[in-house]
């Protein structure tokens, strides 16, 4: 019996013992197509031997050493990189062991830049419904997947949410999605002045929506004119990249195919590739300098943070991407993959949309597909798809509660930047395997 705390109770996964590129095995030697990366982590595959080697060379040198006392090489250089490569204005990289961690530092860095500017009177996070930023009680609070946060709602903090930019769902027939873009981002002006600008800190949304609602892209002008209202307001814009960024969507930054110029960005996942435990939250000079000039001391950490394994496996996984342009790649593999799954499900009686940027693709399950009527939850699509795609040697990321945390289903697919036009043949065929069984077409 085994004495480790799984996910689920009533499953028993396999046990992995090995992985190359696209694929993993388990101790039976059944090979499975990654098609998610994980949760869009794995962007190299497995078994990169550029990341395995810097680790091994980092741990020869040392292991870890605390923040409190040093700082190390690894961190310093990957945080160079990064800011060499982020959005204008971005200047500070905070290391942290993953995505929640990330969020969790972006909260609190919010609050505590208007504490040192002498404004304590803004403490409001606004984010969005169906979104999901991590698991930690401050990034619990700031997500909007109404199934995640149920059991916690009284340990979680006041925070406003507003409605998704969905088009596939929220847009009106007679509305170009350039119109619908700016009334979803005007939503945001509209729970300001609800709850008055002076108590209003930041708001906090994913450039490409993730885990929730699969892969669900912006309108057209959304992020411009939600960068005009913080401004207007005064209060910071936070981007949670954690699951789209570091090359996900085709750019290294997902932000920058909205020209829109963030104040704190969350990242993770991708940056360690899998290889590592590794996020950064990214911040502004002029948030660094409050700080600086005020207290001096950002009232957070943890032991783990920039840890110098870690940083050294983020530095070689985004060189990697870089030097071995894998950027381009992400976004003709990404047009490839979309084009095949429109081509195998575009007319499926029970497939709603296909959308996403880049290797981060949604594909919406529904009932009915000329009223976008979702399948019942009890109907367990997602669940039942997971399952026979397992089964078929294809692992990907579905999702139930795609709509408004109970109705809707999704599957969500991120595999590695390095999949091959092959490879994503048997990922159609074998998530084919996985719908029909599900849907019985």
């Amino acid at each position: 019996m085994s004495h480790v705390f799984t996910r689920h109770t009533k499953i028993k996964p396999p046990v992995v013992a090995g992985g190359q590129g696209c694929y993993l095995v388990d101790q039976s030697g059944k090979q499975y197509l990654d098609g998610s990366g994980g949760a869009a982590v794995s962007c190299l595959g497995h078994g990169d031997g550029d990341v395995i080697a810097a680790v091994k060379r980092q741990l020869d040198s040392i292991a870890f050493a605390h923040t409190g006392f040093f700082t190390s090489e690894p961190a310093e250089a990957l945080a160079d990189l990064l800011i060499a490569k982020a959005p204008e204005g971005i200047d500070k990289v905070y290391f942290v062991s993953g995505g929640s961690e990330a969020t969790e530092a972006a909260i609190k860095l919010a609050r505590q830049y208007f504490v040192e500017k002498g404004e304590p009177g803004r403490s409001r996070l606004i984010a969005r419904k169906q979104s999901y930023h991590g698991n930690t009680i401050g990034a619990l609070s700031a997500g909007g997947n109404e199934w995640r946060r149920a059991q916690f709602g009284p340990l979680l903090l006041d925070v406003s949410h507003i409605d998704p930019c969905y088009d596939y769902r929220l847009r009106q027939a007679d509305e170009t999605p350039e119109a619908y873009g700016l009334r979803a981002a005007n939503a945001l002006e509209t729970e300001i002045l609800r709850v008055g600008p002076e108590t209003v800190m930041a708001f906090m949304a994913e450039p490409v929506v993730g885990a929730t609602s699969g892969a669900v892209p912006p309108a057209p002008g959304y992020f411009k004119r939600i960068r005009e209202i913080c401004d207007r307001y005064g209060l910071l814009l936070i981007l949670d990249e954690v699951m789209c960024g570091m090359g996900r969507t085709g750019t290294l930054f997902a932000s920058e195919q909205d020209d829109v110029r963030p104040d704190i960005i969350a990242i993770a996942k991708g940056l360690g590739g899998g290889y590592q435990p590794l996020g950064a939250m990214l911040c502004s000079g002029e948030i660094y300098r409050a700080i600086e000039s005020g207290s001096g001391f950002f009232q957070h950490g943890h032991t783990y943070m920039g840890h110098p394994a870690a940083c050294a496996a983020g530095l070689a996984v985004v060189n990697a991407i870089l030097d071995r342009k894998l950027l381009p790649k992400v976004d003709e593999m990404g047009h490839l993959l979309r084009a095949g799954l429109q081509e195998r499900f575009g007319q499926h009686p029970n497939v709603g949309d296909i959308r996403g940027r880049g290797l981060f693709v949604g594909v919406e399950l529904v009932q009915d597909r000329e009223t976008k009527e979702p399948f019942a939850p009890g109907d367990r699509i997602a669940a039942k798809i997971k399952t026979t795609t397992f089964d078929a040697g294809l692992i990907c990321y579905p999702m139930s509660g795609t709509i408004d945390g109970r109705s809707g289903d999704h599957v969500l697919l991120a595999p590695p930047y390095i999949i091959t036009p092959e490879q994503i043949g048997e990922l159609i065929d074998k998530l084919a395997i996985g719908i029909g069984s599900a849907t019985g077409v």
